[in-house]
């Protein structure tokens, strides 16, 4: 309980809050994490998620593809969404940075955000750049044709595939958004992918206070200043308890 409690303390203590979320903030919403127990890895081949994958073969991704957005689609925010959207209702979010492409954090409020592996419910044409919508995508999938722009292009997610860079001025926001930071909070996360996983480095680095809500171990356990071994509700609830805001 003392962990709660001097977590709260470091957040009322913070006005430049970082955020950085993984799979684990939106389990809890109904939203499957690749490498968990029941995750996507243990349904599906990791390959189907590589861009070399959906070059070769976009039909049968999409096919996958529009399973989880229906999921998406439907899911709630969860516990950790509500708070840090709270935080940032009082002027204590510097940046949320988020590894997940659901979207949640905007559906609970958040707005200072950037997405480092995109959205999938954005989509465009590969060759003409022209935006398209959830229901032209799904409509092409359900008649299994392959998305393809009126230009010819391929329609893809606007999303970072394993294999692809991330967009470099989301990275550059990330990092620059760390040095001003007065607590960072990395969520959800396991740390093992990167570049993301550079971002709590910097923040060890530059001695700002690093607080982990994680179930399960980190390469950074024991280098932050705090580590909360729970769930994220568990976590948040815990520490709202504290909380004098």
């Amino acid at each position: 309980m003392n962990d709660f409690r001097e977590a709260a303390k470091l957040i009322e203590r913070s006005s430049k809050i970082y955020v950085l979320t993984g799979a684990g903030i939106s389990t809890e919403s109904g939203i499957p994490d690749f490498r968990g127990p029941d995750g996507l890895y243990s349904k599906y081949s990791p390959e189907i998620f590589e861009i070399t994958f959906f070059r070769r073969t976009p039909l049968e991704f999409y096919k996958l593809h529009v399973k989880l957005l229906e999921m998406m689609l439907k899911a709630e925010p969860g516990p950790g969404h509500k708070f840090f959207a709270k935080l940032e209702e009082k002027g204590k979010i510097l940046l949320v940075a988020t590894q997940n492409i659901d979207g949640l954090h905007q559906k609970a409020g958040t707005k200072k955000i950037v997405e480092l592996h995109g959205n999938a419910t954005r989509y465009y044409c590969e060759k003409c750049g022209k935006a398209s919508s959830i229901e032209e995508v799904v409509e092409f999938v359900k008649n299994e044709k392959v998305p393809i722009c009126s230009c010819g292009g391929l329609i893809r997610p606007d999303i970072v595939f394993f294999g692809e860079p991330l967009k470099e001025q989301d990275l550059k926001l990330a990092f620059d958004k760390v040095r001003e930071a007065d607590l960072f909070f990395a969520c959800g996360t396991s740390l093992v992918v990167y570049p993301a996983a550079f971002l709590p480095e910097l923040a060890i680095r530059l001695g700002i206070p690093f607080i982990i809500i994680n179930k399960g171990e980190t390469q950074y356990d024991d280098l932050c200043s705090l580590k909360l071994d729970s769930s994220i509700g568990e976590a948040v609830n815990e520490i709202s308890k504290h909380l004098t805001l």
